[in-house]
């Protein structure tokens, strides 16, 4: 990005958006090398991305946007220790000089982003807090995103993260690759956060938009980075083969109104072969290598739905046997609201809707739009339009995501016809 010119004129928000979360890692594991201080090069980071995200989308992007970053970033740093009077006051000047200043960014721009991941997942961490920092310095996710993929309340999220770089900076934070035994023991941690990523990128929790492409595609980068680290590890590739089956249907997602569009009713023309090509050569080889784990089984399952030339040929017996190994290897909520549509599939909708009052009384996703939107299918395909329509209209009121509250709502409209 070092070479990105000066675009003239205003640039739209997801142009710049897209470049600030591919810079933010590389700022970030600059500041570190240089101050230590993961605290405050952290914090120092964000308010560097916030006031890009004001000023270039009417200024354009710098000739250097790293070294804007990392420039502005840095003079945070030092308005740490300066009045609240003085931090004012320098802060029109830290725009004007980083314009001037972020060509002279000199310092290499490696990608220390599987370092920082490592970093994020520090063991003096719990297993959530590792991957809730690092949805945020590696991920450049927000709070609110973190917070919707946890199932918690975003004050809840903020409160987890403060204290999660607190703990990494008390405990000593090394700013490297860990040994082999200390890599391995993150590893679950580190899977878990790049399967996150993937999925905020596939469906964004918040936002007019049903996909974030380049949060994916991160997520695909990194794991295929982690894979060249370790080739024989089969989660590690069973985690890359599960992306690249569910995203080889992304174009098929979404209309020319950009709306969502179901499995069952994409046009599977618009599938991407080779993704699904290399994803099931790498599914089918992982698969005899030795224990099977849960990312491997929804690839496996990912496998099924994609090899499938229509919907009406989907092998739902072996998606449903895939679910029910899956649920005993890695129980989930989210897991058990997936089986219930292969077990309705396989023995009828109010058999899936057994399997969904099961979760009623799960804290973490009995009101989610997702059981919601699951169950109002499930009450369609028995033939109970009413209870469908209350169901879609509950979980259109409680999602964040615009593209999928348009669907829920256009699902109620057809049902009144």
């Amino acid at each position: 990005m070092a070479d990105t010119a000066r675009v003239p004129g205003e640039l739209s928000g997801h142009t710049v958006e897209s470049v600030l979360r591919e810079l933010a890692p590389q700022v970030l594991t600059t500041l570190i090398r240089r101050h230590g201080d993961f605290v405050a090069c952290e914090d120092a980071t964000q308010e560097a991305l916030l006031a890009a995200s004001v000023q270039w989308p009417v200024e354009g992007l710098p000739d250097n946007p790293r070294g804007w970053l990392v420039t502005v970033a840095q003079r945070r740093l030092v308005d740490e220790i300066r009045s609240e009077t003085a931090r004012r006051r320098r802060e029109e000047q830290d725009m004007a000089a980083a314009r001037d200043l972020g060509q002279h960014d000199d310092e290499p721009a490696g990608d220390d982003s599987l370092a920082l991941l490592f970093l994020c997942c520090h063991p003096a961490l719990t297993p959530p807090s590792q991957i809730a920092l690092t949805l945020r310095a590696v991920g450049g996710l927000g709070t609110a995103q973190i917070a919707a993929a946890f199932l918690v309340p975003e004050a809840t999220m903020a409160q987890r993260i403060t204290r999660a770089k607190q703990s990494v900076d008390t405990a000593g934070r090394v700013f490297a690759m860990p040994e082999p035994t200390e890599l391995a023991a993150r590893l679950a941690a580190v899977l878990h956060v790049l399967y996150l990523i993937f999925n905020e990128g596939y469906t964004a929790s918040t936002g007019t938009d049903l996909t974030v492409p380049d949060l994916s595609d991160e997520a695909i980068r990194l794991t295929r980075m982690l894979g060249a680290l370790r080739p024989d590890d089969t989660e590690v590739s069973g985690l890359l083969a599960l992306m690249l089956l569910t995203d080889a249907r992304r174009p098929a997602r979404i209309d020319p109104d950009g709306d969502l569009v179901p499995l069952d009713e994409q046009d599977r023309a618009l599938w991407d072969q080779d993704r699904i090509a290399e994803g099931v050569e790498l599914i089918t080889a992982t698969l005899t290598r030795g224990d099977v784990g849960p990312y491997q089984l929804q690839a496996a399952i990912a496998a099924v739905h994609d090899e499938a030339p229509a919907v009406e040929a989907t092998d739902w017996p072996q998606v449903l046997a895939l679910y029910d190994l899956l649920e005993q290897v890695a129980p989930n909520p989210m897991t058990t609201l997936n089986r219930a549509v292969a077990v309705a599939m396989v023995r009828g909708p109010a058999a899936g809707l057994a399997v969904l009052a099961s979760l009623e009384s799960n804290k973490r996703i009995a009101r989610h739009h997702r059981l919601l939107a699951t169950r109002a299918h499930l009450r369609e395909l028995s033939g109970d339009p009413a209870g469908a329509a209350a169901d879609y209209r509950a979980a259109a009121e409680r999602t964040d995501s615009a593209a999928e509250q348009r669907y829920l709502l256009k699902k109620i409209s057809r049902l009144a016809m």
